[in-house]
């Protein structure tokens, strides 16, 4: 998913967020990265009318683009599930930490039916600026990661106290932190 409009970070960075630089490379680099470790075979990536950059950028790949309204995440997502058909795994352009583990483990996690990978509130406040979405599940505070399976089946949530996961880059520090933290693994 790679068609959001990236406001909030704005005025300190400009451009379509999915080719924002972090650690050197576009965001979309670093997840197509953690794609290509996974098990993953095919990859879609929906653009919308405010990511043609990103559109542009993501031709010489093997990913298939996938245009979609931009009317917002659920409208978006439903139209690439339109063509994509389900299960699926799903993941933003703005986790730069993730892995191809996190991937394979979400797949194996799900086992044909829905899934919602969160961390616990705690996890995300340590790594954000800031926290906008929670829900309640199973007595905790948490928070949706990014990294989802949309199967035919209920919807199940897994709670995983993974740091990387929890850095979804939404403000402009939260650019900051993950270029540190990309800077400390090289």
């Amino acid at each position: 998913m790679c068609g959001g409009r990236g406001t909030r970070l704005r005025p300190e960075v400009t451009g379509e967020k999915p080719l924002v630089e972090v650690g050197g490379r576009p965001l979309i680099a670093h997840v197509l990265a953690a794609l290509g470790e996974s098990r993953i075979e095919t990859i879609y990536a929906a653009v919308s009318p405010s990511t043609p950059e990103t559109a542009t950028w993501l031709e010489p790949t093997d990913v298939q683009v996938i245009e979609t309204a931009g009317e917002g995440y659920i409208a978006d997502l439903s139209a690439a599930l339109d063509v994509v058909g389900r299960p699926v795994l799903t993941v933003t352009a703005d986790l730069p930490l993730l892995t191809g583990e996190h991937i394979d483990r979400a797949i194996e996690a799900a086992d044909g039916d829905s899934l919602a990978v969160c961390v616990p509130l705690k996890t995300a406040e340590r790594v954000v600026e800031s926290v906008e979405t929670t829900l309640e599940y199973d007595g905790t505070t948490v928070v949706p990661t990014g990294l989802n399976v949309v199967g035919d089946g209920q919807t199940n949530h897994v709670v995983w106290s993974a740091e990387r996961l929890a850095l979804n880059l939404n403000r402009p520090a939260d650019r900051r932190r993950a270029n540190r933290w990309l800077s400390d693994l090289l």
